[in-house]
């Protein structure tokens, strides 16, 4: 049996992570009532999870300063969960505060990038969470972890896939019930996506696995597919293209959610999304940042 018939009829959850992955790279912010639009917009096309802010500083990350706001003026489809970036538990504090149900939490295979992204040491980062952890799980708050750097890192080039193991299994034990691994610069390619993906799975269940990849090579879905082929069912994504890292020079954004839809559709793979509402969604907000869509199937399919 080929590749593409073991696929067939699987279905995959994409998390899309446009309204708070993608915007808080944006230079400019964008207004309250264009973020509740998008999210509103995304929810209608049948995306099950949405990223919908982040309680971080607003010094650092001003684009996410009205993620309170944001959580108030949603309007929260029932199935759809809407979860939100802390940092620490302040930020916990202050999601919970607003309203959030689900939280997320970061973290770096990369020991140069933790430092440069969050100022401290990975095992200080881990040590943050604790408490967090601890305080959603008295909560009763679904909690996802974010890896870093998964296939490249912009201070110390290439990273060990058993330090991106040894950093998911600790999110993972400590509570997390999805890990996602960044290739937050872009860097991989197939081969390299697999065998990383294979060598966390020796440490923590596939399921609870998610990919997260940046397109600045162009190898995005290729990476993907690869993954997908070794049995990783979870996407995250981001409407339009949007964001980038900003630790890395040329590091594009995510990959389109509208170009992983059309690919998931050609391999007869269920996402449950309306494609040609999530293209039009694309160009809503790239017209309100004043721009095109980095997304092939957007442009090719111009609303």
């Amino acid at each position: 049996m080929s590749a593409a018939k073991k696929l067939e009829g699987a279905a995959v959850k994409i998390v899309e992570v446009g309204p708070r992955d993608g915007l808080q790279n944006e230079p400019d912010s964008v207004g309250l009532e264009v973020k509740l639009t998008l999210i509103d917009r995304l929810a209608d096309c049948g995306l099950g999870v949405i990223e919908a802010g982040a309680f971080v500083s607003p010094k650092w990350v001003p684009q996410m300063a009205d993620s309170a706001e944001v959580l108030a003026g949603i309007a929260r489809r029932p199935g759809r969960r809407y979860p939100v970036l802390v940092p620490n538990l302040k930020g916990y504090e202050r999601a919970r505060a607003a309203g959030a149900e689900e939280i997320a939490v970061f973290a770096a295979a990369s020991e140069s990038f933790s430092q440069k992204n969050i100022n401290c040491s990975i095992a200080e980062s881990l040590e943050r969470f604790r408490p967090v952890m601890e305080a959603a799980q008295g909560d009763g708050v679904a909690v996802r972890g974010y890896v870093s750097c998964v296939l490249g890192c912009p201070y110390e080039g290439a990273v060990e896939s058993a330090k991106v193991a040894e950093v998911a299994a600790a999110l993972h034990a400590m509570g997390c019930y999805e890990v996602s691994l960044g290739d937050t610069i872009g860097v991989g390619t197939p081969e390299a996506a697999r065998r990383m993906l294979l060598r966390v799975a020796e440490a923590l269940p596939m399921p609870a696995l998610a990919l997260h990849f940046h397109d600045t090579y162009g190898q995005a879905l290729a990476n993907i597919y690869a993954c997908l082929e070794e049995g990783a069912r979870v996407i995250d994504s981001s409407v339009g293209g949007l964001g980038g890292c900003p630790y890395a020079k040329g590091a594009s954004g995510n990959v389109a959610t509208e170009d992983v839809v059309y690919m998931l559709n050609g391999l007869g793979m269920d996402s449950g999304i309306d494609l040609d509402r999530l293209i039009e969604t694309a160009w809503f907000i790239c017209r309100a940042l004043g721009r095109q869509p980095v997304s092939r199937v957007a442009l090719a399919k111009a609303a």
